[in-house]
């Protein structure tokens, strides 16, 4: 067989292999997608539930990490502050890590008026270590039954900290719970109307769909509680870890638990308005995954449930799995475009790629129809996003893979910029952005 064909049926067969892939992502994020509808619709019922029945509520500490957070720390203290939670069992601990700012001084007038505020300066020469060192410290400053966490930009609902309480106090089997994240500040400019589009899809068929299916979810990083008593079993938070929500998810695992997905239980948060913001976050996410793939991978013959350790795994190596298949198809699509590679397997590959692109679409419209968010507009921004903010975590994973294999760079915590924006009105409407102050 002539040279030529040999490396022509090579490449048929990578690029084969990549449809393959990309299809197996496709239609298992589409059974997520249908699950995450039932657990969605099952979720209005038990929320009914729970508005009808009575809780003896225990006391909860609401731990906020603050860094430099004058922006927004004040709307995030006075959404604290009307939680629907029993005011002498509620504690928020707003830990103020090395502010150089207004943190400290907006925390301590807001103390001043109401005792369930209180502020813990990390001591000199002990912060800037990133949210898994400030959590601990924190954790050491309070004796609550529960632990909550919230980002210091987040405003909850009223209603949000009282459902995951529900939850926690119904089911034993329960190590944790988490809520649903939105965007603040969605409408402000194309990129923050994309990570709506991703968050919103993510929490539906990740978080929602395989709750439903496998009864798994992992930890964001805020609007969470844990039992006190499981942390404390866990020692807290791993310190190395930059993604320290998903790290923490593992181990509530390893020990039993279960965590769930409460999607009434609603906060809303700023995302980046900046590409060179959103990098730098996504580059964390993806080199704090990387270190907590690379910590578990050898303590998988020892996982108590194996199953549930492939699907936590699975979710931490998606970012890779999504880069193999995106750059051989890309690569491989455009070598044919312009007649570099002939394709010689037959089959209706034009076809396979329209019903892919089809599917995405259907599935993000699905996951976004649950939240109200199905509109004409957002699916023109679905298929720009397809061949532009997709195609950009080529990139993304690619600097990780760099600053972690080849750099050897050290991870370090790398705090979101954040922006002027008003807090979510409670009803959940939109808000607009306002000039700075």
């Amino acid at each position: 067989m002539p040279e030529h064909s040999l490396i022509e049926l090579d490449l048929s067969i990578v690029f084969l292999l990549s449809v393959i892939l990309i299809w197996f992502m496709i239609g298992y994020q589409l059974i997520l997608t249908l699950a995450g509808f039932f657990h969605y619709r099952n979720s209005l019922k038990e929320q009914r539930r729970i508005d009808a029945q009575q809780f003896d509520f225990p006391k909860v500490s609401v731990l906020i990490p603050a860094h430099n957070e004058e922006k927004v720390i004040q709307y995030t203290v006075e959404a604290m502050l009307t939680l629907e939670y029993p005011k002498d069992r509620l504690d928020i601990l707003i830990i103020n890590d090395g502010s150089s700012d207004a943190t400290e001084e907006i925390v301590k007038r807001y103390a001043g008026l109401d005792a369930r505020v209180r502020l813990f300066n990390v001591p000199q020469g002990e912060g800037g270590k990133g949210k898994s060192r400030a959590l601990n410290l924190g954790l050491r400053q309070t004796d609550a039954e529960y632990i909550a966490v919230y980002d210091a930009d987040n405003t909850p609902h009223p209603s949000a900290l009282r459902y995951l309480m529900a939850q926690l106090l119904s089911d034993s089997s329960l190590g944790a719970v988490l809520g649903k994240f939105r965007t603040v500040n969605k409408n402000r400019n194309l990129l923050t109307r994309f990570i709506n589009i991703e968050t919103l899809s993510f929490q539906s068929m990740l978080q929602a769909g395989r709750w439903k299916l496998f009864k798994v979810a992992t930890l964001p990083g805020t609007n969470f509680v844990i039992r006190r008593n499981l942390l404390d079993k866990l020692h807290g938070w791993d310190e190395e870890a930059i993604t320290e929500d998903s790290e923490l998810s593992i181990r509530v695992y390893e020990e039993g638990y279960r965590i769930k997905f409460i999607p009434y239980s609603v906060t809303y948060e700023q995302e980046p308005e900046k590409w060179s913001t959103w990098i730098k976050q996504r580059t964390r996410w993806v080199r704090g995954n990387n270190y907590v793939g690379s910590k578990f991978l050898k303590e998988i013959p020892k996982f108590k449930n194996k199953f549930i350790a492939f699907e936590l795994l699975y979710l931490l190596s998606l970012y890779y799995v999504f880069l193999v298949a995106i750059i051989s198809s890309d690569v491989l699509f455009l070598l044919g475009v312009f007649n570099v590679v002939m394709i010689s397997l037959p089959g209706p590959y034009t076809m396979v790629w329209v019903i892919g692109i089809i599917l995405f679409l259907l599935e993000i419209l699905l996951a976004l129809s649950y939240d109200r968010e199905d509109k004409l507009s957002n699916i023109f921004l679905t298929l720009l996003m397809y061949f532009t903010y997709c195609q950009f975590w080529i990139y993304i994973v690619g600097k990780a893979i760099y600053l972690d294999l080849i750099k050897k760079e050290k991870r370090t915590w790398v705090k979101t910029v954040r922006f002027d924006v008003q807090p979510a009105p409670a009803d959940g409407g939109d808000v607009n952005h306002h000039p700075s102050r």
